[in-house]
């Protein structure tokens, strides 16, 4: 069970679709937007049609039917098109895409939605905000939150493999982004709750103990693993930040994302993306935990201040008409004056002892990709259709796409 009480209903049964039916009756709802893909509308959306229908509910679906579904302008656009003057309150069938799109497009005809999430696959069904691709950069836009969240605990059940091992790779996720959240009080004076933290912990725990009944796909399993990823959303609604579930390794799965719209490459589930990536990142953390306080010393005072100028046309060289957007991210980097480059390496000595203890909560790269293999999921770039240049890569760039001071920002300030 979700320990935070918020202010709309969240449900997860098998009776969902009656749930949904009758919050819709109870609000006086009659007419309502059902965006969906054709996917989801054979997992859940026919059968909550017919069952709204049945109660005298008009309802107009909005089907997306491109495998590849991309929460970008161009379908954002597609489903703005289908919506007529008439003021319907919108319904997301889907999984992570389609409820982005559908928040989006919900918060910008001030209308609210219902999520009806199909896989537990993200941890984003209650966000206010929505990961989308403008001009080719994945950015977090201002949304709103859905009027209630009803999951249906069969169809949960039955998503495919992949989907469920993705959001089990998200939830992982939160053994680096809660490591990161931490490092970045320390040293940058991100504000931080340990409240939060530790229910996002907690949460995430939880789906760990259970990872047997997760990969088997049995209800404990699948209702622990949704309640988790509903929790830790709700832990970034509690704090308005996004540290609390998204790291180092959310920046690096963003960055490939961009990389392979790019490239035209086939996409990647988010969370195989993102347990791929905590693995990777769990390896820095070890190597932060290995090194001794005379080593940090060495390199800290071999760690030259970055030269904004050559920071600027690095960036501009990377990342070419997204440049102007990336350079705003990293305003607080690029700004840091020699005053405040040397107040943040005394800041690493004097909070030594206490960045051991982050680096070595974090599990080492083999547990975590233990954990992956028992639901089944990816743990290895190559796995993914990621080369060893897109790692590369990856690990260069990442930290620019969010001004949020993570271990990969930690690192490039000293040259590590």
């Amino acid at each position: 069970m979700n320990t935070t009480q918020p202010d709309f209903p969240i449900y997860i049964g098998t009776d969902a679709i009656a749930k949904c039916c009758e919050f819709c009756q109870g609000n006086g709802l009659t007419n309502i937007y059902m965006v969906c893909d054709t996917h989801t509308y054979l997992a859940l959306g026919d059968k909550v049609k017919g069952s709204l229908t049945a109660q005298g509910i008009d309802v107009k679906v909005i089907c997306l039917n491109d495998d590849d579904l991309v929460a970008d302008e161009s379908t954002l656009v597609q489903v703005l098109l289908q919506v007529g003057e008439e003021e319907r309150p919108f319904l997301a069938v889907g999984s992570g895409t389609i409820t982005d799109i559908t928040r989006y497009v919900s918060y910008v005809t001030r209308i609210p939605f219902i999520s009806l999430p199909t896989a537990p696959s993200v941890d984003g069904y209650t966000s206010m905000n929505a990961p989308l691709v403008i001009q080719r950069v994945k950015q977090t836009i201002k949304a709103h939150g859905p009027m209630a969240v009803f999951a249906d605990l069969n169809t949960l059940c039955g998503a495919p493999r992949q989907m469920i091992a993705a959001g089990f790779g998200d939830m992982l996720g939160k053994l680096t982004a809660l490591a990161d959240w931490k490092l970045a009080h320390l040293l940058m004076e991100e504000p931080y709750d340990d409240e939060v933290a530790q229910r996002a912990a907690r949460a995430l725990q939880s789906c760990i103990e259970h990872v047997d009944e997760i990969g088997k796909s049995t209800k404990k399993g699948i209702r622990i693993l949704m309640d988790g990823l509903i929790e830790t959303g709700l832990c970034m609604l509690k704090v308005g930040l996004s540290h609390p579930a998204s790291g180092s390794e959310h920046h690096l799965s963003h960055y490939w994302e961009m990389k392979l719209l790019l490239e035209n490459r086939p996409a990647i589930l988010h969370g195989a993306k993102v347990g791929v990536a905590t693995a990777i990142m769990a390896g820095y953390y070890a190597d932060l935990g290995q090194k001794s306080t005379s080593e940090m010393k060495a390199l800290i005072t071999q760690a030259h201040i970055p030269d904004r100028e050559a920071e600027i046309n690095r960036i501009n060289g990377v990342f070419g008409d997204m440049a102007s957007q990336i350079i705003e991210f990293q305003q607080p980097y690029l700004s840091l004056t020699p005053t405040l480059f040397e107040a943040y390496k005394e800041k690493i000595l004097s909070h030594w002892p206490e960045i051991i203890a982050v680096a070595e909560s974090v599990p080492s790269p083999e547990t975590i990709r233990k954990l992956i293999s028992a639901v089944g999921g990816p743990t290895l770039p190559d796995e993914i259709g990621l080369g060893d240049e897109d790692v590369r890569l990856g690990l260069r760039n990442a930290y620019c796409l969010r001004s949020h001071f993570t271990i990969l920002t930690f690192r490039h300030l000293l040259g590590w």
